[in-house]
């Protein structure tokens, strides 16, 4: 009777442990489809400098040439370059994104953006965000040097940039694109967490006055310079008001309904090792 007893329970514990899994399995299921229902696959791309003289061409200096070449594939394979802005009215007003999308950001903000990527997005239709080191722009605003090899955006660039509906500005910082004393926002050797959330919310703060002067409205995205970071660093832009930060990682997005999924977005760095086919495959395999 004792045998019985037993094999009845071990096949009562098998049949309730199936139960239990299938339950799991359903919901997992069901998990995975309402996540990609929502999620955005969102590669992002990130330029700096752009010349047509192939001797300063680098890892981070491309051709207008080969910018145009990727604004031609993404035309022609059914793509929308979005800005960050567009990403936080789909996560925080319902609006709708393309079910393909393309970012093309800008780092730093130098002249030839404006001299040589500009028009092509005006050919083109398609929109940039760009992020400048506001102390740059605004040290050659003053001198008001207009050079593509090394100055940066005046004033003046920015606001035409800015009014056609074709470039978004981001913060790149007020002056901490720098390796030293600290690199990029980074904390400092034995700097206390009160001193480097007062030096990082400083620069930031009058990088934000600086780009709202020109376009009417504060940036609502930080982009790390050199992709440095601290442990604190994405509170305190939370605490700031930034509902989203851009980094030097080499991944690919997929934005959500969740606000988080804005935060630490990737980026694959644009050189000229390959066509604009090749770098989208390399993007869609991370």
């Amino acid at each position: 009777m004792g045998k019985i007893y037993k094999n009845r329970l071990k096949l009562l514990l098998m049949c309730l442990t199936t139960v239990i899994l299938s339950i799991f399995i359903l919901a997992s299921l069901s998990g995975a489809s309402e996540i990609s229902e929502n999620a955005i696959k969102m590669p992002i791309i990130m330029y700096h400098s752009v010349l047509k003289d192939k001797s300063s061409q680098n890892d981070y200096v491309i051709s207008p040439d080969l910018f145009e070449s990727d604004l031609k594939y993404f035309q022609e394979n059914g793509y929308t370059t979005v800005t960050v802005n567009d990403l936080i009215d789909y996560v925080y007003s319902d609006k709708a994104l393309p079910d393909k999308c393309v970012m093309l950001t800008f780092d730093d903000g130098y002249y030839n953006n404006y001299k040589y990527v500009f028009p092509l997005l005006k050919k083109y239709n398609a929109k940039a965000v760009i992020s400048p080191v506001a102390k740059f722009s605004e040290d050659f605003t003053a001198t008001g040097e207009e050079n593509a090899n090394y100055g940066h955006l005046l004033k003046k660039n920015i606001k035409e940039m800015y009014d056609s509906g074709l470039v978004e500005f981001q913060n790149h910082s007020y002056n901490m694109h720098t390796l030293t004393p600290r690199k990029g926002i980074g904390k400092k050797y034995k700097e206390s967490d009160d001193e480097y959330k007062t030096a990082i919310t400083n620069d930031i703060n009058k990088a934000q006055e600086y780009i709202k002067s020109i376009t009417g409205n504060a940036p609502t995205a930080f982009i790390y310079p050199f992709g440095e970071e601290s442990g604190s660093s994405l509170e305190i832009l939370k605490e700031a008001g930034f509902l989203s930060t851009l980094n030097c990682t080499e991944k690919l997005n997929y934005v959500t309904k969740n606000p988080e999924s804005l935060y630490e977005l990737g980026r694959f760095r644009r050189d000229n090792a390959e066509s604009t086919a090749q770098l989208m495959e390399k993007i869609s395999k991370k």
